[in-house]
Order: structure tokens, then C-alpha cells, then sequence
């Protein structure tokens, strides 16, 4: 070998070392023992499950006003560790009363059975093959979790989730369920124009080929729990809730922190959870109440 084609051929293994350099080294398998939520992170266009340091602690019991909504979610979640059938769960309705929060309280209830947290941004559904292909041999449970979920028309991601709740050549893996928060029932904006479509024969309504679409997205779903704004006593009980577990004492909380909360509650325009959390924060706060819990809620 000449010198020349010796010396060409080192220079390309140094190049070919310095691209390699610049590629995305490949991410290290998550510790499902030690890590109980994770997010899908996308980096150099390679998606990686990312540990959660801190997960939200919030409890059940912490959850006012939605008992029936929890028995409807824990017992499904119930069925889901045990083995048992169970359905993906589409939790509608009214902000801030409870949706997410009431996701992350079942994985502090059911982490020491086995259950993992996955939280997928919108954006990132296209990459739910792949999430579902790494996870299906694990030895744990997981609920992927979608928060404040809606699409605009068109969008890529919407197919996407279509595909894995139901229409994929493959099955979805055993051990994944899918959690799905969302101001909107049919997860799409709806139009007066879309209504113009729908056609009466006799007696009987068809809904027009629009309205079908939209509609078949939530319909995949097998489970869906609807949550509705909370009335004065209900807001006034969470309110007493929250400055209780705020280390405010049961003489502290009587009818003056009582009006300060409906006044709060009118400057925001609404009567929920988690107004009732941000005026108990913002109550114990200016009392100098320093006791009580950090867990974020609603």
C-alpha cells in the first residue's frame, strides 16, 4: 500500500470518527424499579423516556367533590393490575376539577403494585408505536397518559392515537392503558356548519360524515367520565379541605377566610378544585401558615 493511500485512508477514519461524534448517542433503558413516571422526550429526532425526579405525591383522598368519578377510574385502574379486562379512559368536562390530578393520585396509589406513568405530549403521538414496542416486554403496568388533549383538523397525531386505541394491524400490548384528559367530549373543535350535514330519514337523525369523524376518535375509548363545575357548598368545601391540610386550624378557618374564597372565586370566574387550592395557598401564605403539605395539585 502506498503512502499516499495509507495516508488518505487514516484521514477518513479521523473524519469518519469526528461525524460519529456528532450523532445522538443512544439513551440508556429507563430503571423501572426506581422510577415511577416518566415523559417521552424527543432529542436529534430520537425519542427517549425520560425519568420524572419528582412526582406529583398528590393522594385520592385529597380529591373533593368527585367521588363517583373515582370509583368509576380506580376501579377500572383496579381491574387493569389485576390482570383483568379494563378499558383506555377519556376523562372530559369542566377545568380544574380534578382530570389530571386524579391520573397522577392513581399512580401514587398503585406504583407499589407495579404501575408506571408515561405522559406523551400532543405533539409526540406519532411516536406511539414506538412507545408501546418498548414497553411491551416490561414487567410492569403502565397508563400512558395524555393530558389537556385536543386536535384541529388534519392533525398527524390524531390518526395516530386512532390507530393505537383501535385499527392497528397489531394489538395493543397487555400491559398499557390509555388515560386521556380533555376540556372537549369529541376532542375537536365543532362547527354550526358541520350540522348542516346531518340528514333525517322519517324518524331517524344521521349525523353527517364530519361529525362522524370527530366522533370517532372518543368513541374508542372504553371508558368515558364526564366531571362538572362544582356548586358554592362544594367550592367551600374544598376550600375548608386545603387550608385544614395547610395547617390551618379548624378556629382559623371560619366565615371570613369563607367570604374571602367566594370573592376569590369571582375574580377568577369560576368555582373549582383548583381555584380552591390557589385561594388556600394564597390564604395560609399571607396568614404566615408555613405547615402542611408541597404536593401541587389540580
Amino acid at each position: 500500500m502506498s503512502k499516499d493511500l495509507e495516508h488518505l485512508i487514516i484521514r477518513v477514519e479521523q473524519v469518519l470518527e469526528r461525524f460519529e461524534a456528532t450523532l445522538p448517542q443512544p439513551h440508556p433503558a429507563p430503571d423501572w424499579k426506581k422510577g415511577l413516571a416518566y415523559r417521552w422526550r424527543k432529542r436529534a429526532n430520537a425519542g427517549f423516556l425520560q425519568a420524572v425526579a419528582h412526582p406529583h405525591k398528590i393522594r385520592l383522598s385529597d380529591l373533593q367533590g368527585i367521588d363517583d368519578q373515582i370509583e368509576l377510574i380506580e376501579q377500572n385502574t383496579r381491574q387493569f393490575m389485576e390482570g383483568l379486562t379494563a378499558n383506555n379512559v377519556l376523562l372530559t368536562g369542566a377545568r380544574g376539577t380534578g382530570k389530571s390530578s386524579l391520573v397522577k393520585a392513581l399512580l401514587n396509589k398503585f406504583s407499589s403494585k407495579g404501575l408506571r406513568l408515561i405522559e406523551v405530549d400532543k405533539q409526540d403521538l406519532m411516536d406511539l408505536p414506538d412507545i408501546v414496542d418498548l414497553i411491551a416486554d416490561v414487567p410492569f403496568k403502565f397508563i400512558l397518559f395524555c393530558d389537556d388533549l385536543s386536535f384541529d383538523a388534519d392533525e398527524p397525531g390524531y390518526k395516530a392515537l386512532k390507530v393505537i386505541l383501535d385499527g392497528s394491524i397489531s394489538a395493543t400490548s397487555e400491559n398499557l392503558l390509555i388515560y386521556a384528559t380533555s376540556n372537549r367530549r369529541h376532542l375537536m373543535p365543532e362547527f354550526m356548519q358541520e350540522n348542516l350535514e346531518t340528514k333525517y330519514l322519517g324518524e331517524e337523525i344521521h349525523p353527517g360524515e364530519t361529525v362522524e369523524e370527530k366522533i370517532s376518535l372518543s368513541e374508542r375509548f372504553g371508558l368515558w367520565v364526564s366531571f362538572y363545575p362544582f356548586d358554592q357548598d362544594e367550592y367551600l368545601t374544598i376550600v375548608d379541605y386545603w387550608l385544614g391540610e395547610l395547617g390551618v386550624s379548624e378556629r382559623e378557618r371560619g366565615a371570613k377566610a369563607r367570604n374571602e374564597a367566594l370573592q376569590w372565586a369571582l375574580t377568577r370566574g369560576s368555582r373549582s378544585g383548583r381555584v380552591a387550592w390557589h385561594f388556600a395557598r394564597d390564604w395560609a401564605g399571607r396568614h404566615r401558615i408555613t405547615s402542611g403539605p408541597s404536593r401541587k395539585t389540580y
